[in-house]
């Protein structure tokens, strides 16, 4: 059998035509890292490391933190925290092993690595955290304030009052009892980095913890976070799909071992961070990140540009039977309706930043959306989409609205989201010879709005308030624009 990458059997299998090894082994812990997917791996971990060493800085290493499950603690502590990115492109195809994750740790039950991340937090080694938790993850209300009636959010607050390590129930619930650890331990100023797709994420993180610690009653621990913790905004972007076991293959071709941590990503990285940091942090600009004052016109290109595109493709691409999303751009008329929709709707809502040609930016999306090697399936990308679409399209769509114009190939995108909603949560969508069902934290109320006659699907859908608000159900001309674009999809 194969021997599983390690520390040990790296340093024998080095060094190999088409791989790289770590440029630099970190000697400690200065990030925590919460929700230890694929794309932290593939994106933040990778920066992190080129930044280290780029200015030749160990203190960087990253604890990383998993949320749904212990299945990557489980695949990366075996490897001693190495993992492998494996690169593709059309004729592009390379691996590098990544030596950034120090350790991973599970905060939830049964057995529980809480304690281990508290404590971390709470060093004064420790100067940043970061989180890629998915949209969903930060247990946000309809208000977009943090939503107070959340079990698991409920039980992290008893624990943060009763001092408790029981195990974490959420991200932010996690989150807000670390900073209280941080807090009692005096270890000084901590930096809090959002990498997730929200607008104005570090706004809306900080937000929601002064929600969360408002409810606590600890107006000490409050005021401390308020004059002690920062909340930057960033931009995140490289397309990383799931991993399958052909890209196994292909990595243990290339390095001679089985990694059972692998990720996959295209070449294309860009992270872009406001720099508003309260203490020390990685020199991620050496790494290529771009360092701003106003990260807000990349964040807004990056969500309707890119995020809304991909969703358009993946539920249209998924209703025509398409399973990735490099099949949908080849569909002549689907690439056709991506490019009006940008070119329409899109691009006058948008101030290039910094004179970026956004038009460019555009077809270089395309050319990224349409690499066959990566395999980003349409059912991955269509999954949350009641909590996608207001953060990449529904902006797009007041904008226009409010300058006057009937945002009619937005509307084609969410009659697109409707479409799939109702054939997944009623059975009827088949991809790729499977069945699919709605993946959606609000599967349940988006399948009985779907249910029913299919004249009313849009006017039923648009009352959902917590996708559309209370204001676009009642723009008639939208409602409209909605209803007409169903016609385009076969709805039954």
């Amino acid at each position: 059998m194969t021997a599983r990458l390690s520390r040990a059997t790296l340093a024998d299998a080095l060094p190999r035509p088409g791989v790289s090894g770590p440029p630099l082994v970190p000697a400690r812990t200065g990030i925590v890292h919460l929700g230890l997917g694929a794309f932290h791996r593939a994106h933040q971990a990778v920066l992190t490391e080129d930044a280290a060493a780029a200015a030749d800085d160990d203190r960087w290493g990253i604890l990383g933190v998993t949320q749904r499950s212990a299945r990557v603690v489980d695949q990366v502590a075996p490897q001693d925290g190495l993992y492998g990115v494996l690169t593709l492109d059309r004729d592009r195809e390379d691996l590098r092993v990544v030596a950034a994750l120090r350790e991973a740790a599970f905060p939830g039950p049964p057995g529980s690595g809480t304690a281990r991340v508290l404590a971390t937090v709470a060093s004064p080694d420790v100067h940043v955290v970061t989180l890629t938790v998915t949209e969903k993850g930060y247990r946000l209300g309809a208000d977009g304030r943090a939503d107070l009636s959340d079990e698991g959010v409920l039980a992290d607050l008893a624990a943060l009052r009763g001092r408790s390590d029981a195990p974490a129930r959420s991200a932010t619930g996690l989150l807000v009892r670390a900073l209280d650890r941080r807090r009692r331990a005096d270890a000084g100023p901590l930096t809090v980095v959002c990498c997730d797709n929200l607008t104005g994420n570090g706004r809306v993180l900080a937000r929601m913890v002064d929600d969360l610690l408002a409810a606590t009653g600890d107006d000490d621990l409050r005021a401390w976070v308020a004059a002690s913790v920062r909340f930057p905004s960033t931009m995140v972007d490289r397309i990383v799909p799931a991993t399958t076991a052909e890209h196994r293959e292909r990595a243990q071709r290339l390095l001679g071992l089985r990694d059972e941590a692998l990720v996959v990503g295209e070449p294309f990285t860009q992270w872009v961070v406001e720099d508003a940091f309260a203490g020390p942090r990685p020199a991620w600009e050496k790494a290529g990140a771009t360092l701003t004052a106003d990260v807000e016109p990349y964040e807004r290109a990056k969500l309707r540009l890119l995020n809304a595109t991909h969703s358009l493709l993946a539920y249209a691409g998924a209703l025509r039977g398409h399973a990735t999303i490099a099949q949908a751009v080849e569909d002549d008329e689907l690439r056709a309706w991506a490019t009006a929709f940008t070119d329409t709707d899109v691009l006058p809502t948008l101030e290039p930043p910094d004179g970026a040609d956004l038009v460019a930016y555009r077809d270089s999306l395309l050319r990224r959306f349409a690499n066959p090697a990566t395999g980003h399936t349409t059912v991955q990308v269509a999954m949350d989409g009641s909590v996608k679409l207001p953060q990449r399209l529904l902006g797009t769509v007041r904008d226009r609205l409010a300058a006057g114009a009937v945002p009619e190939h937005a509307a084609l995108v969410v009659a697109a989201w409707m479409a799939y909603v109702r054939a997944a949560s009623s059975g009827a969508l088949v991809v790729a010879g499977r069945g699919v069902t709605l993946d959606d934290p609000l599967a349940g109320a988006l399948a009985d709005a779907a249910e029913g006659p299919v004249e009313g699907l849009a006017d039923r859908l648009l009352r959902v308030e917590a996708v559309f608000g209370a204001d676009l159900a009642e723009h008639a001309a939208f409602r409209a624009a909605v209803t007409s674009a169903l016609r385009s999809f076969p709805v039954r």
